[in-house]
Order: C-alpha cells, then structure tokens, then sequence
C-alpha cells in the first residue's frame, strides 16, 4: 500500500484495471510496457507487496496473483496561483491511496479418472418413450340459420 501518492485517482485506477487478476509476473510485464505514469508508482506497490509476501508468509514471488488492486482518493492539497487584475485562482492537487493485495493460487487436487459403468440391459433394450400425441380440437358445432 502506498499512502498519499501525489497523482490523480482517477488516471491510476486506469492502471490498476489492466494487473487486476493476473499473475504477478504477467502484471510486472504489463507495467513495464504501460507508458503512464501511475505505472511507475503501482509497479513500487506491487514490488513491496510480493516483498512482504516472501519474507512474511514465506510464498513464491512468481506464483502470486494479483486478487485485487484498487486505488482511493487521498486528501486533496490546495493553493493558489495569482492571475491578472489582482485575482487568485484555486489549484488542486489530488492525492491517491494505492492497495495491491496477493494471494496464492489455490491447487485443488485433481480429482481420480472415474471408471465408466456399463449401462443396465433392461434400460439399453427399452424403446425409446412415444412422444403424447397432439390434442385435436372438436369441430365446431354449426349453429342452424333459422328462416
């Protein structure tokens, strides 16, 4: 997790959608390649998060999944920058809170090849069930004409 990162929240979170549930050396990858500049800042978070992983937990760097990354909005800095006729106007720098959070990937034991059962012979004898045949209608009864 980085605190207060001097960036805008909403030009990382585009960052942190593309190594959202991928593998962490895929994600390093994509990083290495993204030309934005929240890549630099979620790469240092992503770096200390499989750092934590190996010395804490002791996990495999490169077996890691990234299960989430998100990023919040920090406290918003502001100042003013003189303009012309004596006027201020308002500046603001955003700030972000950067999460990256890893897990290892569960391997569930392979489950045993079942062995095929050989059908019952009263049911491969059977014919197959006749389909209920279609209602008719009864005819409509002629009403007379009287003259």
């Amino acid at each position: 997790m980085a605190k207060w990162v001097r960036m805008s929240p909403r030009k990382a979170r585009l960052v942190t959608e593309h190594i959202r549930g991928r593998s962490v050396p895929e994600a390093r990858t994509v990083l290495a390649f993204t030309p934005r500049a929240a890549a630099r800042e979620i790469e240092k978070v992503l770096r200390s998060a499989v750092a934590n992983a190996e010395a804490n937990h002791n996990l495999r760097g490169d077996e890691l999944v990234v299960s989430s990354a998100f990023v919040d909005e920090g406290p918003v800095i502001k100042r003013f920058r003189a303009r012309a006729r004596g006027r201020g106007v308002r500046i603001q720098k955003p700030t972000c809170h950067i999460t990256v959070t890893l897990v290892a990937p569960e391997r569930a034991p392979e489950p045993a090849p079942k062995a095929e059962e050989p059908e019952p012979k009263a049911a491969a004898n059977k014919p197959a069930a006749k389909k209920p045949a279609a209602k008719r209608k009864a005819p409509a009864k002629k009403k007379e004409a009287k003259a």
